[in-house]
């Protein structure tokens, strides 16, 4: 039952990262006046089952003289960190991994480490496109990571803790939306730049620039970075939901 429990929201966040894509295109194409996906299912709801086997099956393709190893470490070095994150969403309150009255300190620490991974994935590459792309998603994870931390400040200074779960249980007769209003525009501006998402896409602008830090990726290791991207929209998601 322990294993279960452990491998339940781990494979139903994966499942759903599949979906939110497919919502998100949907999304996108009707505000462009598109149809999107609708051929693949009803509604097209097994194109995401179709992208992920064409990911898998693809060939891969590798830089001639890439940095090998560090090559093919980087996807799974930000996949590993974006799982090892959902250990802190507490999904039962009976059962919460690394229920510490530090918790949110060990999650934006450990959150960080997946600039070690996007940089080492556009340096590896050998590419200068990729490193260039590499340098502004560093940068840009960096600089609003500091702006993501310091807005959270009042928030523990309220409840006089760093805990998820007492965070959440203080809200109970009042909700922080409504002390922290300007503050939760903020936040989510701020996520937007956390995950890459439009207008800040600037890391990953495949419209405007050549890509960036994964452009010599292909296959299942450009799908992992794909993953990795929506796991961390889901993750903030949860983390709004804590906090306001």
């Amino acid at each position: 039952m322990i294993i279960l429990e452990i491998l339940f929201p781990i494979l139903s966040l994966l499942i759903s990262v599949a979906f939110y894509t497919l919502t998100e295109r949907k999304l996108i194409a009707s505000i462009q006046r598109r149809t999107g996906p609708n051929v693949v299912g009803n509604f097209g709801l097994l194109q995401p089952l179709a992208d992920g086997l064409k990911a898998i099956f693809k060939e891969q393709i590798k830089p001639l003289r890439n940095l090998f190893y560090f090559f093919l470490l980087s996807p799974f070095i930000c996949f590993f960190i974006s799982l090892l994150l959902i250990n802190f969403i507490a999904f039962w309150y009976s059962r919460f991994y690394y229920d510490d009255f530090l918790n949110i300190i060990f999650f934006l620490a450990i959150s960080s480490f997946n600039v070690f991974g996007i940089f080492l994935a556009g340096w590896s590459s050998n590419s200068k496109y990729s490193l260039l792309g590499g340098i502004r998603g560093t940068t840009q994870i960096l600089s609003f990571e500091m702006s993501f931390i310091t807005l959270l400040l009042p928030i523990f200074l309220l409840n006089s803790s760093f805990n998820f779960v007492e965070i959440v249980t203080h809200q109970i007769n009042y909700k922080h939306i409504f002390l922290f209003l300007p503050l939760s525009i903020y936040f989510f501006i701020v996520i937007l730049a956390e995950t890459n998402r439009v207008p800040f896409d600037l890391p990953e602008a495949e419209a405007e620039l050549v890509a960036g830090y994964n452009v010599e990726y292909s296959s299942i290791n450009f799908a992992i970075f794909f993953w990795l991207s929506i796991l961390i929209c889901l993750l903030i998601h949860s983390f709004f939901q804590y906090f306001f």
